[in-house]
């Protein structure tokens, strides 16, 4: 076995470029599939750090349009929050259902919120932006961090102070250099004093909290927005192993509160934050399994393309394995040679396949970074596993059939080949 293997490492050796070539197609297959599971374990992250800013004991609560009787398969996990700034305005969802479920067992507290787009300005500095309007109770609830300053009050709300807080974008945009603690903005047709503002958050989904201006809910309800309904409600339960039967319990006030009969004609959808991570994580392994389905394509390509070069090996070679076989080499000595050959074409690129992607996962990481996103750059010790043992399997699959070609040679007829 160790002749065969020095004899594959001389073969390889003696012509680079060929040799180089023919792992291409590998080093593409596997960079392809380590960068789709690296790319994979980061956007993991990013979803992980935007469920830890909610807390992972939260049931969300917002409106959607009630499905027609044409689509009833339409479930509470198809409703998003960007269904709640559309331009069907759904006004059913209001604070008394808030009171209500925070009067259950398992509530420990809730707090309801709007959205709208409004100018702010501030000197000669102007940035559209979004006015996120809510109750007091997010802070308690929310895992966002006030870099300066402090969150508004329970007074404040009640009394529809003119009070904001500034996401850490929309504050360096406005102020750059300057401390934007107790300056006045202008946003809307309405002056604001500037009572804090957050901590860096990261953006997802296109939608950033950096760039919000945080408001009290009845301010923006009664002098930014004109409306009295919410866009949706975060419920922070005490025991998360009974989020499930919360959620229940939640949907049967909110249903009995808008007078609904027909769970179907729900005008709002209510998800724990395990059931939303499922729906993510069903969307994302399927969107995962596409792409190492298409990386999977290129391996087959770069395996044919090996089995393609063995043959023409075999072909070249011809008259040296006459010859072996002539001094006494086993068909089996010719098979382990031309085999071990192409295991080590594949395992090669396999190996420079892993690297390759990994840097590639790195830049991603960076790039993502950059823009502000929460991206942990990884590769999975499992996605190193299948790429150099899918290569290698490859390897023997594509290489067997000229190996074998090449062991069956007669000596006699390899010896008169020209």
């Amino acid at each position: 076995m160790y002749k065969a293997f020095r004899q594959s490492i001389k073969a390889l050796t003696a012509n680079p470029v060929r040799t180089g070539l023919t792992t291409l197609g590998i080093i593409i297959g596997v960079a392809t599939v380590i960068l789709v599971l690296s790319a994979g374990a980061g956007f993991r992250s990013l979803i992980n750090s935007q469920v830890e800013m909610f807390g992972t004991n939260t049931v969300i609560i917002e409106t959607r349009v009630p499905p027609t009787t044409k689509n009833r398969s339409n479930s509470a996990a198809s409703s998003d929050m960007s269904r709640a700034m559309s331009a069907v305005a759904i006004t059913t969802l209001k604070m008394r259902d808030a009171e209500e479920i925070r009067r259950l067992p398992n509530v420990n507290n809730i707090y309801g919120a709007v959205f709208g787009q409004k100018v702010a300005s501030y000197k000669d500095v102007v940035k559209n932006s979004i006015i996120f309007g809510a109750s007091p109770e997010r802070f308690e609830i929310d895992k966002g961090v006030i870099k300066e300053g402090r969150f508004y009050t329970d007074q404040e709300n009640s009394a529809a102070a003119q009070v904001a807080i500034l996401g850490n974008s929309i504050a360096n945009d406005l102020f750059g250099q300057e401390d934007p603690i107790g300056k006045t903005i202008r946003v809307g047709d309405l002056n604001f004093e500037v009572i804090g503002v957050y901590d860096k958050r990261g953006s997802f989904s296109g939608m950033s909290d950096d760039q919000y201006i945080f408001i009290p809910l009845n301010t923006a309800q009664k002098k930014m927005l004109g409306i009295d309904y919410l866009v949706y409600m975060i419920a922070q339960v005490k025991n998360p192993q009974l989020a499930d039967v919360t959620a229940a319990d939640i949907g049967d006030i909110v249903r009995r509160n808008h007078q609904i009969t027909d769970p179907y004609k729900d005008d709002f959808s209510v998800q724990t934050m395990a059931q939303s991570m499922e729906s993510f994580n069903t969307i994302f392994n399927g969107i995962t399994f596409l792409l190492i389905a298409i990386a999977a394509i290129s391996l087959m390509v770069g395996g044919v393309g090996i089995m393609n070069i063995m043959y023409v090996v075999v072909t070249e070679r011809t008259a040296e394995i006459g010859l072996k076989k002539a001094l006494g080499a086993k068909p089996s000595d010719i098979l382990n040679e031309f085999l071990i050959e192409a295991v080590l074409v594949t395992i090669i690129g396999g190996i420079i396949g892993v690297a390759v992607g990994s840097l590639l996962g790195l830049t991603v990481s960076l790039i993502a970074t950059a823009t502000g996103l929460s991206w942990a750059f990884s590769v999975p010790f499992y996605a190193i596993l299948l790429g150099v043992g899918v290569s290698a399997i490859i390897g023997i699959a594509f290489g067997v059939f000229p190996a074998r070609s090449a062991a069956k040679l007669d000596p006699i007829e390899a010896l008169r080949y020209e």
